[in-house]
């Protein structure tokens, strides 16, 4: 019986040794799952650089390679899915927006019969957009962009890759920042020394000096979160406002004047959101310090340029925009909207619905309205802007449920990348920054690193809550209560 049981123990083991045997075997034929997401996380990373040096991808052909990578990313996306048995993806709400605004492109370009043939040009259909070409382009565009989104919100999935990514775009931000005050006092009207656009100001690798300074608004406002919520240790604080200052200072040179407000803008924005109600000191205190980092900015901006440059810099602010008056654009925008209220007049169709209600000689063509919410007016109707406020309405939502994180890191990142929200959209007042490809994907992915939730806080650095102290008042008012509730029963026996 004992040898029979024996056996049995033994028979056991080695089926045991047999199956780890087989599932080490098996494990080793297998490859490494996470290789194909930490290549798409690098990917995308790469492009945020890339899209940026390539004259901020408003060429025909960065545009086209941009949209390939859109592509590369799918593939990758598809591979990932295939090695990993399953297919990750974030739910957020904030992809709604992107796709609606897909789905109106499709349907301004749907034809709708054809026009009366006129001068000898045969009939053309008759669609919503007055521009058709120029919308789809657009809503190729759309999709890219939104590909890249999707991926942003799913691959940045752990803490590491959230601090990496965040000090990707401080860091670039700083070094791009650097490059752009080199090359102004070196040759202010050439991009890397060889390319040069008549009746235009570049900066940095912009061809548009508003470009830059809403590319570094949205840089600076990353490591100004992490300051204003504390989220940086006393050893790295000089290094971070190193680099906080280097950034005003372009942004400045740059002489933007929405970029300057947006900048202001932040600062308040900051101020409001990390202070504690009722707690003066420490409002006083933030204060202070947005007043002291602007002041170091204007500083700094006198001592690496000097005289000439805060003159240049006043001159720019003080000219003419070389479209003409924004009021007068305003206006006309105005009219187009008229034109077509509900659905719009097509994305990219504002330079086509503009010329019909030109007032000036149209000598000088233009192809944006120079306030990026009443462009969308123009091009999209009102649907449209319901499409544009449902996505602002969901960033700040989901942004400000973050900003309590328990984690300071996640907490830094989710309010200095909402605060860089807030500044392009303040920016988009006055310009039209976001129809700049490179800007367009860095203020997304600034919405998924204000947005993403648990899964990118660190566990290790949670706070503990905030433990509610007992009241003395509370627990002497329960005692009495209790013997009240006792004495009634009391009586009630007797």
């Amino acid at each position: 019986m004992s040898a029979a049981f024996g056996t049995m123990i033994s028979n056991s083991k080695t089926t045991e040794t047999t199956v780890k045997k087989k599932r080490s075997s098996a494990n080793a034929k297998t490859p490494n799952i996470p290789f194909f997401s930490n290549l798409t996380y690098v990917f995308l990373c790469a492009v945020l650089i890339l899209s940026t040096l390539a004259y901020g991808t408003v060429h025909p052909i960065a545009i086209g390679v941009f949209q390939l990578g859109a592509a590369i990313v799918i593939l990758l996306w598809a591979v990932d899915a295939f090695v990993g048995g399953a297919l990750r993806f974030n739910k957020s709400l904030l992809q709604i927006s992107l796709g609606a605004a897909i789905l109106l492109g499709f349907i301004q370009i749907i034809p709708f019969g054809s026009l009366p043939e006129i001068a000898g040009i045969s009939a053309t259909a008759r669609t919503i957009s007055l521009s058709p070409y120029d919308t789809q382009f657009a809503v190729v565009q759309f999709v890219a962009l939104l590909i890249y989104f999707a991926a942003t919100l799913t691959f940045v999935n752990k803490p590491q890759r959230l601090k990496t990514l965040v000090f990707v775009i401080t860091i670039f931000g700083f070094v791009f920042a650097f490059f752009a005050i080199i090359q102004s006092l070196i040759d202010p009207n050439k991009i890397y020394g060889v390319y040069e656009i008549a009746n235009v100001k570049p900066f940095g690798s912009f061809v548009n000096k508003h470009n830059f300074a809403a590319y570094i608004e949205m840089c600076i406002a990353l490591p100004l979160g992490l300051l204003f919520s504390g989220a940086i240790s006393k050893d790295k604080r000089l290094l971070i406002l190193t680099g906080i200052g280097l950034m005003g200072i372009a942004l400045v040179m740059s002489g933007s004047r929405g970029g300057l407000v947006a900048l202001l803008a932040t600062i308040v924005f900051l101020i409001f959101i990390t202070t504690k109600t009722r707690n003066v000191p420490q409002l006083v205190g933030k204060i202070a310090l947005g007043v002291a980092l602007v002041a170091a900015m204007v500083a700094g901006t006198f001592f690496v340029g000097g005289d000439s440059t805060l003159t240049r810099v006043a001159e720019s602010i003080e000219s003419k925009d070389p479209t003409s008056s924004r009021l007068q654009i305003w206006q006309v925008t105005l009219e187009t909207i008229k034109q077509s209220p509900i659905l719009g007049n097509g994305f990219g169709a504002f330079g086509t619905a503009y010329t019909k209600f030109d007032s000036l000689n149209g000598r000088e063509r233009v192809e944006q309205a120079h306030n990026d919410y009443l462009q969308i007016l123009a091009d999209a109707g009102i649907i449209g802007a319901i499409i544009g406020a449902f996505f602002i309405f969901v960033l700040f939502r989901d942004g400000f449920k973050q900003i309590n994180s328990r984690d300071k890191f996640r907490r830094g990142v989710a309010v200095g990348a909402l605060a860089g929200c807030f500044a392009v959209l303040v920016h988009s007042f006055f310009d039209f920054v976001l129809h700049t490809t490179a800007i367009s994907l860095l203020f997304l992915t600034l919405a998924a690193l204000a947005t993403l939730g648990k899964q990118v806080e660190d566990e290790n650095n949670l706070e503990e809550k905030p433990r509610r102290k007992a009241s003395v008042t509370s627990i002497e008012s329960k005692r009495r209560r209790k013997q009240d509730e006792q004495s009634g029963i009391n009586n009630q026996v007797g």
